[in-house]
């Protein structure tokens, strides 16, 4: 298999990471020309912000799909195959003049994009060795350069070109990445096709629609001006729990199951799973919120209250390396103890009105970076302790982490701007918010206790 086939090491990482980097840096950069985007298509606010929507609904649907893919069809395969569907989507987003054409465009791109990781994961657990571990911790450290850079790419398109610009890059970095990964990266084994059951497709449908009824629900909930009880939050809400339900039903009683049930609840998966939901998921989205936050209590302006992210990201790279070099040596419970202490500081801190004389620029500059020590200190650890469990389905697991971060942020998000839509003071709720998050990090540390420990390569 993949462990006897060589392969040239740097450039194939350079090559994972420059998709994976690609990949992040849209997931901020649109949001930045979304006032340019909707006089450019002469459209409202509403259907501007969609494209960030669809976006976030085709990546989530698609993750756990694409993850089943590569472990069935080849990695190199769904990789080339994501960055193409990437690559031409971007294309297309740029030429467009149909806002609803594009964010139809949107999810597509989504839908590329969401096989990357996945993919890109198991080519790394595949042919890296015993160096697999390090070089999948340093995934953490990808993915907050791309949400530090795209702002700031975006803010450069919009000011010496247009919206159009921030899809165009893609499509050169598109085709690097593709000549890239056919030189370096090895063709997948031939499979030899054996007699036996297809896709799980019912499977699929049930994830599926689950997933996205749960994305509208959240996303209606984020709406200041519809009632908890009404049809557009009750319907989509009803049916993700009938279909969540049906899906775990006939997972659990399929001989050929879309996902192995064990690897979403089972001994030590469940754990996994569910601290990168509370430690990933929902502090990445206390942490997209810090610039409303800045606005809202402290009146600071957009680029003023944008630049804290810079700390926070700065702080999440530097831990995330230091950490990947240290982890055969920690294990995974001691970052994910520490870490999560942090977290919890940095968000009762950033709840808090400046101490010591510092500026509120100062004080909340100072608790991001602390914020982002935090989560760079988990980072390597939550990524490594599924995959050390079962290699051989590295992209399944790389799917559903990012799932569940993924459905961690955007709940959290939809949910908090709803708080936000009826507070008289969003600024105090929203510092009430972050005290009742520091809180829950703070409860979810015991189970840190149940997360199979591990030391040394896997």
């Amino acid at each position: 298999m993949p462990a006897t086939t060589t392969i040239r090491r740097v450039p194939a990482f350079i090559t994972i990471a420059l998709a994976l980097l690609m990949t992040s840096v849209d997931s901020t950069i649109v949001a930045t020309v979304l006032h340019d985007l909707q006089h450019g298509l002469n459209t409202s606010i509403n259907w501007a912000g969609w494209t960030i929507t669809a976006f976030a609904f085709g990546f989530v649907l698609m993750l756990p799909i694409s993850g089943a893919l590569s472990e069935r069809i080849g990695r190199r395969r769904v990789f080339m195959g994501s960055v193409a569907v990437f690559t031409l989507a971007s294309l297309l987003c740029g030429l467009t003049d149909n806002i609803v054409l594009l964010i139809f465009l949107r999810a597509l791109q989504a839908a590329g994009g969401a096989g990357i990781t996945p993919s890109a994961t198991g080519i790394v657990v595949d042919y890296f060795g015993s160096s697999r571990d390090r070089a999948v911790s340093l995934f953490g450290s990808i993915f907050p350069i791309g949400a530090m850079i795209g702002p700031i790419f975006g803010g450069l398109f919009v000011a010496y070109w247009n919206w159009r610009g921030v899809f165009f890059v893609n499509v050169p970095i598109g085709l690097l990445i593709l000549w890239m990964a056919l030189r370096y990266i090895p063709p997948d084994p031939v499979r030899e096709r054996k007699p036996g059951p297809g896709l799980d497709y019912l499977g699929l449908g049930y994830l599926g629609v689950c997933l996205l009824a749960s994305m509208l629900t959240a996303s209606y909930l984020g709406e200041p001006d519809l009632p908890v009880l009404s049809a557009q939050i009750l319907v989509p809400g009803v049916l993700a729990l009938l279909t969540g339900w049906r899906f775990f039903h006939h997972i659990h009683r399929s001989s050929h199951p879309f996902i192995t049930p064990n690897l979403i609840h089972g001994p030590g998966f469940g754990v996994v799973n569910l601290i990168n939901l509370i430690f990933g998921g929902i502090t990445i989205g206390a942490i997209t919120l810090i610039p409303l936050y800045a606005t809202n209590r402290y009146q600071m302006d957009a680029l003023l209250s944008g630049s804290l992210l810079v700390a926070q990201g700065v702080a999440a790279i530097l831990l995330s390396l230091l950490c990947t070099l240290l982890i055969r040596r920690t294990g995974y419970r001691l970052p994910l103890y520490v870490g999560g202490v942090i977290i919890a500081i940095g968000m009762t801190l950033l709840a808090l009105p400046p101490a010591f004389g510092w500026s509120p620029f100062a004080w909340l500059a100072a608790t991001a970076f602390l914020i982002g020590v935090g989560t760079g200190s988990v980072n390597p650890a939550s990524r490594n302790a599924g995959l050390q469990l079962a290699p051989k389905s590295a992209a399944t697991l790389a799917a559903l982490r990012t799932l569940a971060m993924q459905l961690g942020t955007i709940t959290f998000i939809s949910l908090v701007t709803t708080v936000l839509s009826v507070s008289q003071h969003p600024g105090q709720s929203q510092a009430w918010i972050y005290g009742g998050l520091a809180a829950l990090v703070l409860a979810a540390l015991p189970l840190v206790h149940r997360v199979p420990e591990h030391h040394g390569a896997w």
